[in-house]
């Protein structure tokens, strides 16, 4: 058979798609690993489109795939995903050496000009492309119907598109075989699921669904938008032994006059409220969030306000960026970027300054408590694993150092009980009990 090789760039829900489609096509191709250097008949690269950097990095990618067709390393050619979506018109003419361009939202076309025939009846079915691991990321939806200031995605993603419950279900069920016992659950919005197919918000209900799945022992929330937000998913999380008590919510800001910029449909008294009836229905839950700096609209006065409230708020994870202009959104075309690129490195420096403090804060508190965690990977000695309070990949790690003797490698996948020894302001030690 031909080879195919995938590089995907950009988030998990390109990872998502990315094996998605090397099912559709696995009859016909052997598949090569990403990391695999040898030349192959076909090169597909999945694209990000979504900010500078990550635009940046995929036309890099694609150039270097040009280069080593020229070199008969590689013989056809094909991008697809958010950035050939976004640039439809622009990106044949600049790169001429790629055979076919294709975008997000044409994924059936990409299976038709590799060979293959779609099928929708095995849509739920995937390759996973990290074999071994015990999580996978889990897409629920597709698209955004929001419109923040500052984002993309809607037009190049299109309306939210929720994927139903029945095929989500055979989908974790097929994952289960394959030994993953821990689905992380992304959409671009995940508190809006059901609502385009069901007519109400249904993750609370897909949680349910989910937990009946034999094999899949934690359910993990990501990327949940704060407006609006299906209080009965905190019901599930207080409740239900298999969802993590972890929330992804993404805030951006607190203070008004940024939030009002952003079109994020909040304020600041809801925001603050929100966190507070999270923290009391789910005693022990683990906030993540992210935050902008430098949006139009933050002055000093902004600034400070959003600093004070990480202070407040005291969120066990959070991620900061600086604010860029991104062609198309509202904010490029009606917004003045108004603050200065130094202070908004100034500001994103101080911002996670205070964050490190708060993360080491929080880990030590726990040096002490036994955990259940789940054991990820085992190198050099040690078991890499995460408890429920630690998303794979963004957050930090609990490192076990195994006794002499213990067959590291046959507890991958596994869950255990551990004790927590040590803890520095991101990652974790722990002992086996």
């Amino acid at each position: 058979m031909p080879t195919l090789k995938v590089i995907t760039l950009g988030c998990s829900k390109n990872t998502v798609d990315t094996e998605h489609l090397l099912y559709q096509v696995q009859g016909s191709y052997e598949i090569v690993p990403e990391e695999d250097a040898s030349p192959v008949d076909v090169l597909a690269i999945n694209t990000c489109g979504f900010i500078g950097d990550a635009k940046e990095q995929s036309i890099q990618v694609i150039l270097e795939a040009a280069q080593r067709k020229k070199a008969g390393e590689v013989g056809r050619l094909l991008v697809f995903g958010c950035l050939s979506q976004r640039y439809p018109q622009e990106l044949p003419d600049l790169i001429p050496e790629v055979d076919g361009w294709f975008g997000a939202r044409e994924l059936d076309s990409l299976v038709k000009a590799l060979g293959c025939t779609p099928s929708h009846e095995n849509a739920h079915k995937r390759i996973l492309t990290a074999p071994g691991k015990p999580y996978a990321y889990f897409k629920i939806s597709e698209g955004c119907n929001r419109r923040c200031s500052y984002c993309a995605i809607p037009f190049i993603r299109g309306a939210h598109k929720s994927v139903p419950i029945e095929t989500l279900v055979a989908e974790a069920t097929e994952l289960a075989a394959k030994g993953i016992r821990e689905l992380v659950i992304i959409a671009q919005d995940t508190t809006y699921y059901g609502l385009d197919i069901y007519g109400k918000r249904s993750l609370a209900l897909l949680l349910q669904e989910l937990s009946k799945v034999d094999g899949i022992e934690w359910l993990r929330i990501h990327y949940s938008y704060p407006a609006d937000f299906p209080e009965d998913v905190l019901d599930q999380m207080a409740t239900n032994p298999k969802v993590c008590r972890y929330m992804d919510i993404p805030l951006q800001h607190i203070a008004n006059p940024v939030l009002s910029a952003m079109h994020r449909g909040v304020d600041s008294a809801w925001t603050r409220a929100l966190i507070q009836r999270m923290r009391e229905r789910v005693p022990g839950v683990v906030l993540r969030t992210t935050m902008i700096v430098g949006h139009p609209g933050e002055g000093t006065r902004e600034f400070r306000q959003l600093l004070d409230f990480v202070k407040e708020a005291r969120f066990q994870r959070l991620g900061a960026f600086m604010y860029s202009e991104e062609e198309g959104t509202f904010g490029a075309e009606n917004l003045r970027d108004s603050v200065l690129p130094a202070t908004k490195k100034k500001r994103l420096d101080a911002l996670m300054e205070e964050q490190r403090g708060i993360s080491l804060a929080y880990n030590l508190s726990r040096v002490g408590t036994v955990e259940k965690v789940l054991a990820d990977s085992f190198t050099g000695g040690v078991l890499v694993c995460r408890s429920e309070f630690e998303s794979p990949e963004v957050d930090g790690e609990i490192l076990v150092k195994l006794p002499e003797g213990m067959d590291g490698g046959s507890l991958v996948g596994t869950f255990l009980e551990v004790r927590i020894t040590g803890a520095d302001e991101y990652d974790l030690i722990a002992e086996v009990i």
